[in-house]
């Protein structure tokens, strides 16, 4: 089934054996289980592969990735949609209300909801499950909330792999809820087909919010809270970001809508744009290219992310990364003969441990 395929049909479950109980205590729960309480949709056992991924336990890990290559050929079939906004913009009324709409539909909706992260303890702050009541009580919604982890972008770093399980599952739309808003936050665009950008009106300057980079990656910008006395102020603030995105894009501009999360209103045209963009760009080949290159970023993502990891269990690299740190701080070096000191360590270091390069395809 193909995601044209999907859109604006109700979702019919895959046949998959009856999913495994979650006994009482967490009993643990092998491969099958949970690839079987997975694809089954029981959303108690989703939420514990969730886990399983989120864990930075080796073993975990290990299973963890032993699970995504058996539900991967069940994933690709969703929606992805990215929604980032100011604070207080209202994004957690706003994914309800269209949420709502969307399981009435029949959709089987997934909503990962990335939270603020404390400081201190690196847990959520803000618990958006909870200001998603209805949501939360939808048999055909899965609503997690996930702390941001204090990452620059505001993705959690298991984001991905949880839209891979989440979709395994049977969710025809994903919604990622991003914290706040900015350039760091662009990140989400390497990961879903549609970035919807919430905006505020009657907040001092209408402009003041404007990101450029984020701006040039959104593909739509809706005004909330444009109900009651603000309408007319919505729409002002609505013509001005409609200016400001015909001077950003030379081809086609992406829309400036308003809409209530309180009345309802524009949500309809919201998802009917989303539906409507997604089906031409599946049609034209290019959501397919997207997304692999999404694929290709996220690659060299967790090649990065490999690489630091190994520089700081490495007890030589260590050493002279804590050294070129201490002398860059110090001023007596400069960043790139640090940088340059650290990449040789990290070389030398793999030559000395194995010895040869590995070819790509073993």
């Amino acid at each position: 089934m193909t995601t044209s395929e999907t859109i604006g049909t109700t979702w019919r479950p895959m046949s998959s054996p009856s999913p495994p109980c979650l006994q009482q205590g967490a009993a643990r729960l092998t491969l099958a289980d949970y690839a079987d309480g997975v694809l089954g949709w029981n959303r108690a056992i989703l939420a514990r592969a969730i886990t399983l991924i989120e864990s930075n336990r080796p073993d975990h890990q290990e299973m963890a990735q032993e699970l995504l290559n058996r539900l991967l050929p069940y994933t690709g079939r969703a929606i992805r949609i990215g929604l980032t906004g100011v604070p207080g913009v209202g994004k957690s009324a706003l994914i309800e209300a269209l949420g709502c709409r969307l399981t009435a539909e029949g959709h089987r909706l997934a909503i990962l909801s990335i939270d603020p992260s404390s400081v201190r303890s690196g847990g959520s702050l803000l618990g958006d499950k909870t200001r998603m009541v209805r949501l939360s009580a939808d048999p055909n919604a899965f609503i997690r909330p996930t702390p941001s982890g204090l990452v620059l972008g505001g993705i959690a770093r298991k984001t991905r792999e949880t839209m891979l399980v989440c979709e395994a599952a049977g969710c025809d739309v994903v919604i990622i809820e991003t914290v706040g808003v900015g350039q760091s936050e662009v990140s989400v665009a390497n990961m879903t087909d549609y970035l919807l950008v919430l905006m505020l009106a009657g907040a001092g300057d209408e402009l003041q919010g404007i990101k450029r980079g984020l701006l040039e990656l959104a593909d739509m910008i809706a005004i909330t809270k444009a109900d009651g006395e603000n309408v007319s102020r919505a729409k002002l603030a609505a013509s001005k970001y409609s200016f400001a995105m015909h001077l950003l894009h030379d081809g086609e501009q992406p829309p400036v809508v308003t809409c209530s999360s309180l009345d309802g209103s524009g949500i309809d045209e919201i998802w009917r744009i989303i539906v409507a963009r997604t089906r031409d760009r599946e049609r034209s080949g290019a959501l397919k290219a997207q997304r692999c290159a999404q694929a290709v970023k996220w690659m060299w993502s967790l090649v990065d992310e490999g690489i630091r990891e190994t520089m700081w269990q490495t007890d030589s690299i260590r050493h002279v990364a804590e050294e070129s740190e201490r002398k860059v701080r110090n001023g007596v070096l400069s960043p790139v003969l640090g940088a340059q000191a650290i990449v040789r360590a990290l070389s030398c270091s793999g030559m000395s441990d194995r010895g040869c390069a590995v070819d790509a395809g073993d």
